[in-house]
């Protein structure tokens, strides 16, 4: 263990869970001060005893035990920390599974220097009382621009499920009351009469209709991908909307996802995935839902209101 006794009272202290010689100097990062280094086992026990503790920053998460690091963001969480928690690609649904919802995270996964601020960032409580006119750093941008492209999905998809139809439906006829038409006693009027059903094979089935529209989604999601063939990735890196189509045509299939599957569709790095994973939810697109057969895991799907959104929009291109 390692403290540093810096009389930096505007800073937000932070304690590291991990060799000291891991973290990066503490001027590295600014608005934080680095008040304490410890091992796993004794995290819990600091973060309940320190006078005040606003970040906790745990370093290779995938080394600790479930037990252990529950207990560890159960403290966190009753004191009101926020957590920066990185970890491994193949450790990553566990952890995020371990990583109560009261607890405002941020998760890493290979990152580098500019991740780890924006992390730092995201988690840092505003300061009070302080006015002041500084330049913005690069981490803050990338945030900023992070909200506004979420900001603008939520309004395109909330003006798509606003819609009562979509242009040009014409009126359910079905819906007229027989009263409407009592007027007409001269008009003709057909005698009423059975029908038999029609055949099954030409009765649309919506499980059929799904799969359907899921092989359509598939398809596009490989177009997406067949461009960075010719093309940089990053030049196209469009993360939220390609989530949005992997868990479109996963619940169309009728099948789970994962956070780390989910990583992968975003076709971006695992970090900046999380990060966008974690502002859809925030804006109540993504839900996170617990594996009944796992409690290792976290999947996460689609908001029905944004499900409906994206049924219409391709509704709309069907036209």
């Amino acid at each position: 263990m390692r403290q540093w006794d810096e009389p930096d009272v505007g800073a937000a202290p932070l304690l590291f869970v991990g060799p000291h010689d891991e973290f990066a100097a503490p001027d590295a990062f600014g608005g934080v001060r680095l008040a304490a280094a410890v091992a796993p086992v004794q995290a819990a026990g600091w973060i309940r005893q320190m006078a005040r503790v606003d970040i906790v920053w745990l370093a290779a998460s995938e080394s600790i035990e479930n037990e252990l690091l529950t207990e560890l963001c159960d403290a966190a969480a009753a004191r009101g920390c926020r957590l920066v928690c990185e970890t491994t690609m193949a450790a990553l649904d566990r952890v995020v599974a371990l990583v109560p919802d009261a607890l405002r995270a941020e998760f890493l996964v290979d990152a580098d220097a500019a991740d780890r601020l924006a992390a730092i960032a995201a988690v840092r409580a505003p300061r009070q009382l302080v006015v002041c006119d500084v330049a913005r750093d690069a981490a803050m941008e990338r945030i900023d621009r992070l909200q506004e492209e979420v900001a603008r999905i939520s309004r395109m998809l909330g003006d798509i499920a606003s819609q009562g139809g979509l242009s040009g439906t014409p009126a359910d006829a079905s819906s007229a009351s027989h009263e409407e038409y009592s007027g007409f006693a001269g008009g003709v009027r057909s005698p009423l009469r059975d029908f038999a059903a029609m055949p099954r094979s030409f009765v649309p089935e919506d499980r059929a209709l799904d799969r359907q529209r899921a092989k359509m989604v598939r398809r596009m999601i490989r177009q997406r991908r067949m461009r960075e063939q010719y093309f940089p990735a990053d030049l196209f890196a469009d993360p939220a909307w390609d989530m949005l189509l992997d868990l479109y045509a996963a619940r169309l299939e009728r099948q789970p996802v994962s956070v780390s599957s989910l990583c992968i569709a975003a076709a971006v790095p695992a970090t900046t995935a999380l990060r966008w994973i974690k502002t859809m939810t925030d804006a109540g697109l993504f839900l996170r839902e617990a594996d009944p057969d796992d409690g290792r895991r976290i999947f996460i799907a689609l908001a029905d209101g944004a499900f409906d959104a994206m049924a219409r929009f391709f509704e709309a291109l069907d036209e």
